[in-house]
């Protein structure tokens, strides 16, 4: 009888300490939620402030990751302590950037993330250790099994690991980055003993550390890029000097190729030069003509230029879920949703109005 007593004592001590683990790695949890602030903007769109350290520079730290898989399982251990594991999905889109001068000699970008209909974020962060930064997530790339409810704690998981997952944005120096697709199935996969960083980590990066094209291509280097989503994906980077680059990688070899317009297929000169979407290409001389007939361009000439190769206007099913103006040197961003060219929400570094 005292044997199982005994017995029974460890096993309730025992649930007692895996009850209260459990309990404190929930709080845990529930406490870095509260340092996300989501609101819903419209249908489709959702606007999130991330006041609080997201683990970006552990993940560079233990080594990067060589796969989206690598890195939901980094941002699964660090920010829900192991308890949950986002998902990356996957999805062909297309793209257009552009970069103008202003009248004044600032510089005007514009951005399209060309997909079917997906629920968007805008997310605005600022790591401690780095620049503060407004980017753009794709939530559809982001899984949990559930559709997006910012009111529920799955959800909120999502939310932060959105923070991995950027598809575009601009940081306090004014470095634009932008992710585009190609449609080439050699995918990049380096290979040469450096730390691994994934392209939508290399968006984080790029964001979080590096003020001009030139940082920002060193920095590039300094990794092995492995392709989110199992895409081909290329990188547009434009920064406040001006200087407009592609950032390729050709036969696992990064290339860099000074360019104001990128679209959906290689810049590189060689053997891929042109692979891509037919389409891509008569977006890039639309884009490229627009710019040799208007030269200096404010926010709503770029607006004009992107609204000018959006989706719509290719009568395609695919729509352009956002369409965003930056003026690189005040850090104003004009963000236009699925379309609507009449009305645009304001984001920058300081606040967001809708207009």
């Amino acid at each position: 009888m005292r044997h199982r007593l005994k017995k029974t004592s460890i096993l309730l001590i025992t649930l007692v300490v895996v009850v209260t683990g459990a309990a404190c790695l929930f709080f845990r949890i529930r406490t870095g939620l509260s340092a996300i602030q989501v609101r819903k903007l419209e249908e489709g769109l959702y606007y999130m402030e991330y006041n609080g350290d997201y683990g970006f520079d552990r993940f560079l730290e233990q080594g990067g990751a060589s796969s989206d898989w690598e890195v939901a399982r980094f941002v699964g251990k660090d920010l829900f302590k192991g308890l949950v594991i986002p998902g990356f999905k996957t999805g062909k889109f297309g793209c257009s950037t552009l970069a103008a001068r202003n009248a004044k000699g600032g510089v005007i970008y514009g951005r399209n993330f060309d997909w079917m209909e997906c629920t968007a974020m805008v997310v605005k962060s600022k790591p401690a250790q780095g620049y503060a930064s407004v980017s753009t997530v794709n939530l559809d790339f982001l899984d949990l099994g559930e559709e997006y409810n910012p009111d529920k704690i799955l959800s909120k998981v999502i939310s932060a690991a959105s923070l991995y997952a950027p598809m575009d944005g601009i940081n306090e120096k004014g470095l634009c980055v932008a992710v585009l697709m190609i449609d080439d199935p050699d995918v990049t996969k380096q290979d040469t003993g450096k730390p691994g960083i994934t392209t939508t980590t290399a968006v984080r990066l790029l964001l979080d550390k590096a003020a001009d094209v030139e940082e920002a291509v060193r920095l590039l280097g300094q990794y092995d890029m492995h392709a989110s989503a199992g895409m081909m994906l290329h990188l547009a980077l434009t920064d406040r000097t001006g200087r407009s680059v592609a950032v390729e990688y050709v036969n696992n070899e990064m290339s860099v190729i000074e360019t104001p317009v990128v679209t959906n297929f290689y810049l590189t000169p060689g053997e891929k030069y042109g692979i891509g979407s037919e389409q891509s290409h008569i977006r890039y001389d639309m884009l490229m003509t627009r710019l040799s007939e208007q030269p200096y361009m404010n926010l709503e000439d770029m607006k004009d230029a992107m609204a000018s190769v959006s989706k719509n206007n290719f009568g395609e099913f695919a729509s352009t879920e956002w369409t965003i103006a930056y003026d690189q040197d005040t850090g104003e961003l004009r963000y236009y949703h699925r379309e609507n060219y009449k009305e645009y929400v304001t984001f920058s570094l300081q606040s967001d109005t809708r207009n």
